[in-house]
C-alpha cells in the first residue's frame, strides 16, 4: 500500500515539474463553455440516430407488425408516429416549439411547402412531426444526395418519405395528393447563411415549375430563431466556399443547439395562376401571400431583381440572386 502511494506521490510531482495544475485548472474553466457550444449539436445526432433505432427494430419485426396492420401499405404509419411523438416531445421541451398559421396546410390534397433552410433543419423535423400527429398527414421532403450515404439514414427516408428529387419526382408526388416540403436554398444556403437570414437562392426556381406542373399552391415557412439555435463557425468563410464548391457537402463546422424559443409561421397559401412564370412564381411565393400577413412581425419592405416588394409575410428576407 505504502507502495502504491509513493508511485502516487512521485508522479504528482513528475507531472508538476511540467504543468501548471492551476493553469490547467483555469484553463479547463476558461473553454467549458466553448467545449459545451460544439457537444450540444451531439444532442441532434443522438436524437436521429434513436429514430434510426426505433425505425430498425419497427422494420426488423415486419412480419409480425404486419400481421397486425393487415396491408404493407400502413406499414410505416405507427412506426413514423412514434418517432414524431418523440422529436415533437423534444421540441416543446427543449425549444418551446409552437406553428403560427397549422390551418394553411389542408387536411387533404397537395401543396407545396417552401421554406427558409436553417444550419440544421431541425424546424422542419418538428413541423413535420406536428402534422403527423395533429393532421395524420405526412410531409415528403426533398433532401441532398450526401444525406443518402450517411448510416441508418435510408431506413428514415423509407419511412418519411425523404428522396433526392427531380423536377418530375416531385410533380408525380404531389399528383398523388401529398404534401412537399423544398427548400430553395438547400445545404449552400444552409451552411452560407447567417442570422440576418438572407436568401441564398442561387436564381433556383425549380420549386416554381414543380408547382406550376403539378398546379398546386405554395404554402411559405419560416422559423423564427433558427440561426439563434444553431450557427456557423463564422471565420474562413470564403475558405470553406470554396471547399464546398469543390465537394458538394457539408464542410462548414456548426455549433449550438442552443435551447431558444422556436415558432414556425406557415403563411397564406399562394394559388396556382396558369399566366405567371416560374421566376415570377419565385417572388410571389415568398414575399406576396395573398395581401395576409403572419401574426407576431412588422410588415417590412424587401429587395428583389431590383424592385421593391411589400412583404407581407414580415419574417421572410432578401433573396439573393
Amino acid at each position: 500500500m505504502d507502495f502504491i502511494q509513493d508511485i502516487t506521490k512521485s508522479l504528482q510531482e513528475l507531472l508538476s515539474s511540467y504543468i501548471d495544475l492551476d493553469y490547467s485548472l483555469w484553463l479547463y474553466r476558461l473553454l467549458t463553455p466553448l467545449i459545451v457550444t460544439f457537444l450540444l449539436p451531439l444532442v441532434f445526432v443522438a436524437l436521429i440516430y434513436i429514430s434510426f433505432l426505433v425505425l430498425f427494430i419497427y422494420k426488423l419485426h415486419r412480419e409480425v407488425i404486419l400481421r397486425a396492420v393487415r396491408t404493407d401499405r400502413r406499414f410505416w404509419e405507427f412506426g413514423r408516429k412514434l418517432v414524431a411523438a418523440i422529436w415533437d416531445a423534444h421540441g416543446r421541451i427543449y425549444h418551446g416549439y409552437e406553428v403560427i398559421g397549422m390551418e394553411n396546410i389542408p387536411d387533404n390534397g397537395p401543396a407545396l411547402i417552401v421554406y427558409y433552410h436553417g444550419a440544421i433543419p431541425v424546424d422542419m423535423y418538428y413541423l413535420n412531426s406536428r402534422v403527423v400527429l395533429q393532421k395524420d398527414r405526412l410531409i415528403y421532403s426533398i433532401g441532398d444526395r450526401f444525406l443518402f450515404k450517411l448510416p441508418g439514414w435510408g431506413t428514415i427516408s423509407e419511412a418519411f418519405h425523404i428522396s433526392p428529387g427531380t423536377v418530375q419526382s416531385c410533380v408525380n408526388i404531389l399528383n398523388e395528393g401529398n404534401l412537399l416540403a423544398i427548400s430553395p436554398g438547400g445545404v449552400y444556403e444552409a451552411q452560407f447563411g447567417d442570422n440576418y437570414y438572407e436568401l441564398l437562392w442561387r436564381n433556383r426556381v425549380g420549386f416554381a415549375k414543380v408547382a406550376l406542373d403539378a398546379k398546386v399552391p405554395i404554402i411559405p415557412c419560416f422559423t423564427q430563431n433558427l440561426r439563434e439555435g444553431f450557427r456557423q463557425l463564422g471565420i474562413f468563410r470564403n475558405l470553406f466556399l470554396k471547399l464546398y464548391n469543390a465537394v458538394r457537402i457539408p464542410v462548414y463546422p456548426i455549433y449550438g443547439g442552443f435551447p431558444v424559443k422556436f415558432r414556425t409561421y406557415l403563411g397564406k397559401p399562394v394559388t396556382y395562376d396558369y399566366n405567371i412564370t416560374p421566376e415570377e412564381l419565385q417572388v410571389k411565393a415568398l414575399f406576396c401571400t395573398g395581401g395576409s400577413s403572419l401574426r407576431g412581425f412588422n410588415q417590412q419592405t424587401s429587395t428583389c431583381s431590383g424592385q421593391h416588394i411589400p412583404c407581407a409575410a414580415g419574417p421572410f428576407p432578401t433573396i439573393s440572386q
